[in-house]
């Protein structure tokens, strides 16, 4: 088993996600924080105060550091197929940027969001606080400092730990887990994790028979409003959206395998509603085409 990672934040000096003026990095060992660095950078930017007023670093706060193009060499060299955990896709988003504004390769390392982790590990905070970083380490008495580079990489190690300890999926397990669905289905035509602010977060809707709109643009919808959507009828199903059937296609049955299949379920107590699709263009602010 895979037990050791390294943790990873940056900050920014200002909008653009280019420009980098801090990186923090805590390497995990057995469990535990072993080492923690924190790289000040020059962004050759301009500081937005807006930016400085959340981290604390300014302009000459980083004067004479090296810049990203100085740096890169050297965290690729030591971020070597090592799995890189971080919170959100912001820092992924901010080193990828910044290499192709210094012409750097991407880091050659295995990405692994602990976002994406704690929706999966953690179904019960999706109440509408979200899955921040600030929010979790809350939840789990993490004392860190906000913004901190070097802190927020260490909150975002402490909470992969949790994750481990919680669910009992190793590091490497995650790296396959969080590629598929909130309900742990390998990723469809149509499957997709629902926005978890909406208002009907926590639900899990699937489709059958033929729609009036387009099936991609029900899902889309589905998802808007915090459903997760699901190519199959499954345990982990709440809404069968039933369209007009086919009956060629149904193998002369008036219900489709999937309506029956919720069916079955439902008879053996999941808690599984069947709605009709002009329902359900209601519940999710639908329109039908013209």
């Amino acid at each position: 088993m895979v037990k050791d990672f390294i943790a990873l934040d940056v900050e920014t000096a200002n909008a653009d996600f280019a420009s980098i003026c801090a990186i923090g990095l805590v390497h995990f060992k057995d469990g535990d924080v072993f080492k923690r660095l924190t790289i000040l950078v020059d962004p050759q930017d301009d500081f937005d105060p807006l930016n400085v007023g959340i981290h604390g670093i300014s302009a000459a706060d980083v004067a004479g550091k090296p810049t990203m193009a100085e740096v890169f060499p050297i965290i690729s060299a030591a971020l070597q197929d090592v799995i890189v955990v971080h919170h959100s896709h912001f820092d992924k988003t901010a080193l990828a940027r910044a290499a192709a504004k210094y012409g750097s390769g991407g880091l050659p390392c295995i990405w692994l969001d602990t976002l994406r982790v704690a929706r999966r590990a953690w179904p019960q905070f999706d109440d509408g606080g979200g899955y921040g970083l600030a929010r979790l380490a809350g939840e789990f008495a993490i004392n860190f400092t906000h913004h901190d580079a070097a802190d927020d990489a260490m909150a975002a190690g402490m909470l992969m730990l949790h994750a481990i300890n919680d669910t009992g999926f190793q590091l490497e397990n995650w790296l396959d887990r969080v590629e598929l669905t909130l309900s742990g289905e390998v990723p469809g035509r149509y499957a997709r994790d629902g926005d978890p602010s909406g208002p009907l977060a926590g639900e899990t809707v699937c489709f059958t028979g033929r729609l009036v709109v387009p099936r991609n643009a029900a899902a889309k919808a589905a998802s808007a409003v915090g459903c997760n959507v699901s190519d199959g009828v499954n345990k982990n199903t709440t809404i069968l959206v039933v369209g007009d059937q086919d009956l060629k296609r149904t193998k002369g049955q008036e219900k489709s395998t999937k309506h029956r299949k919720a069916e079955d379920l439902i008879a053996k107590g999941s808690s599984i509603r069947i709605v009709g699709e002009s329902d359900f263009m209601d519940m999710v602010g639908l329109e039908p085409p013209d």
